[in-house]
């Protein structure tokens, strides 16, 4: 059995509204809802769990039942970081499950079914997998004096779903928290498992700002 989880525990602040991001309408629809469809696109037996903050699950139930919105699901709380979230997750899937878990941003409803799948099918064999999208633009490093070119095919821009070995993941979320924890990729790094890259797609934005909802509305 696979698992996703998505984690919406946005605000909005950058997004300059009271609404948090990922329930604000792209193409007449919020965002969080579209994510969750296209995961369903790519499977209707893949087990979505979506994590969202106790304060803001009230207005999400509203929004459901005002666009009729279907998509089967299972709720649990935000946690104090992003960690803690997809530790509550976690906690939704049983503990001797067997398979692949992924976990989304709330706020990417465009990861291409494509990439999805190869994601899941990838961390079958390599147990911890992330897409990724080369670097286009030139990067300065800041250092004390001043700032230098570095060579950009040297890195690499993070895009989610990222997918694990169901017991990895739950196995690298035993660790304490730690700033370092920046994405789940980094979790199961520290905890001494190798990452592998797939080739993500470049339409798989994070909407956090006014531009990015411009963008998205494009994309549709």
């Amino acid at each position: 059995m696979d698992y996703i989880i998505i984690v919406a525990g946005g605000k909005g602040l950058r997004m300059g509204s009271d609404i948090p991001k990922q329930f604000l309408p792209i193409g007449g629809k919020p965002v969080l809802m579209r994510t969750l469809e296209r995961f369903r696109a790519y499977s209707a037996q893949l087990q979505i769990i979506l994590v969202l903050p106790e304060a803001q699950q009230a207005y999400w139930h509203e929004l459901c039942q005002q666009y009729h919105f279907d998509v089967e699901y299972t709720l649990a709380n935000g946690g104090q970081t992003r960690f803690h979230s997809v530790q509550n997750g976690l906690s939704k899937v049983p503990d001797d499950a067997i398979g692949v878990v992924g976990v989304h941003d709330g706020v990417r409803p465009f990861p291409s079914i494509e990439v999805i799948r190869n994601c899941y099918e990838t961390a079958r064999t390599k147990k911890a997998v992330i897409p990724v999208i080369p670097v286009v633009e030139t990067v300065r490093e800041l250092v004390p004096d001043g700032s230098h070119t570095v060579p950009r095919d040297s890195y690499r821009l993070v895009q989610t779903p990222q997918t694990f070995d169901i017991q990895l993941l739950k196995a690298a979320n035993r660790q304490p928290y730690n700033d370092g924890f920046t994405d789940d990729a980094s979790v199961v790094e520290a905890y001494g498992h190798p990452i592998t890259l797939v080739e993500g797609n470049r339409e798989n934005i994070k909407i956090t700002t006014p531009y990015d909802m411009k963008v998205a509305e494009i994309l549709l």
